[in-house]
């Protein structure tokens, strides 16, 4: 069965991992999938993923989750485009997120980066998610 939004999926996988206090879970691997885990990692908000084969031409990522004294680390977790409703914005008109404590995962020209490394970048995309 395909997912028709594979990043709406893994959020879900990942609040109700931290809700239900798991290390680690599993989420159908894609290479859109493992650049989101790529900016929650490089912003210290997952462990670690990796990629397993599960059955030939199907793969599934394992992600390990972090917890602060017991405490989930997301806070958050929230998909602000959608298939049916794409939400883009420029470099200028990124916002801070929690001011400044959460932050915007976009997609941009350039990749998958956190709303930090877009500044950096100078770039602007569409706004996947917030994380906090």
């Amino acid at each position: 069965m395909s997912i028709s939004d594979p990043i709406s999926d893994l959020f879900a996988r990942i609040r109700n991992g931290q809700q239900a206090r798991l290390q680690v879970i599993s989420a159908p691997a894609s290479k859109y999938v493992e650049n989101v885990l790529g900016v929650l990692q490089r912003e210290g908000y997952i462990r670690t993923f990796s990629r397993k084969e599960v059955s030939k031409g199907r793969a599934d990522v394992n992600i390990e989750l972090k917890y602060d004294s017991g405490a989930p680390v997301i806070k958050a977790l929230d998909r602000v485009s959608t298939p049916g409703r794409r939400v883009y914005t420029g470099i200028g008109k990124i916002a801070k997120f929690y001011n400044g404590l959460g932050i915007f995962i976009l997609s941009t020209p350039k990749g998958v980066l956190s709303d930090r490394e877009a500044r950096e970048q100078n770039v602007g995309g569409e706004v996947l998610g917030k994380v906090f």
